[in-house]
């Protein structure tokens, strides 16, 4: 591609991940803290752009100006293909299209990657008390459950069926972007909806259980929850659970 067309691709990536950073869409490719230097990349890259749009200008000015013995420098150009103008498709598809947050397909073909915390932060009176999947997981299998026990928790995350229809409720842990994004998985028991369709968001109510189960996958651990009641709920602003590295 010559400079023009150069600068006109920097330029589209530049708008998309500006487009990107003031939307909530850039949160289906990169944890929220990196937003400042995915807006920071975007500005840049747009700057490049028109530094090449202008210098690419000036020096076709200057190739069109007269030589010392009177006569014209004339500039030779080879057009480019074509086909070469697809590049700017993966940035339209970007900017048109929101590409869909990891879910049961991912979960299910990806073994648990549940860590042991550092450290249980005492926890609030509230009943029941909303505690993030991840944060659960790791008080059951790694606290035993001892910050847990008597109380109602409220966990929110989506379904997926293991391969003899176990039900799981599931976070995806995100390190850095959703290229290593990583199921964490909780059992249900108790009072199971009777219909479950992989990928359907719910928020569960439930008490702890010592009951445990090897993922398939890894033979990493598998928490249960004792489930009291459930309901739908819509997917949050950002699916992925970024307490996971914190």
């Amino acid at each position: 591609m010559n400079r023009q067309s150069q600068a006109a691709v920097l330029f589209l990536l530049g708008a998309a991940l500006l487009h990107a950073g003031t939307t909530d869409l850039y949160l289906r490719y990169v944890k929220a803290g990196l937003r400042p230097l995915l807006l920071a990349s975007g500005a840049i890259l747009i700057v490049a752009a028109l530094a090449t749009a202008w210098y690419e200008r000036r020096r076709g000015k200057e190739g069109q100006a007269d030589a010392p013995d009177g006569t014209h420098r004339e500039q030779h150009t080879h057009p480019e293909p074509r086909i070469s103008w697809l590049l700017i498709l993966p940035l339209l598809a970007l900017i048109l299209v929101a590409p869909p947050a990891l879910g049961s397909y991912s979960a299910t073909r990806t073994g648990t990657a549940l860590q042991e915390p550092l450290a249980y932060p005492a926890l609030p009176a509230t009943d029941p008390l909303p505690l993030g999947l991840v944060d659960y997981a790791g008080r059951a299998v790694y606290d035993h459950g001892r910050s847990l026990e008597g109380r109602r928790v409220e966990l929110t995350g989506f379904i997926a069926l293991d391969h003899d229809g176990t039900p799981y409720l599931v976070r995806m842990a995100l390190n850095c972007c959703a290229a290593d994004a990583q199921p964490v998985k909780v059992a249900l028991t108790g009072a199971i909806p009777p219909v479950l369709q992989p990928d359907t968001w719910l928020t569960v109510t439930g008490t702890y259980t010592a009951r445990r189960t090897h993922d398939p996958v890894n033979n990493g651990p598998i928490p249960y929850l004792r489930v009291t009641s459930a309901k739908p709920t819509p997917e949050p602003r950002d699916p992925y659970d970024e307490s996971y590295n914190n």
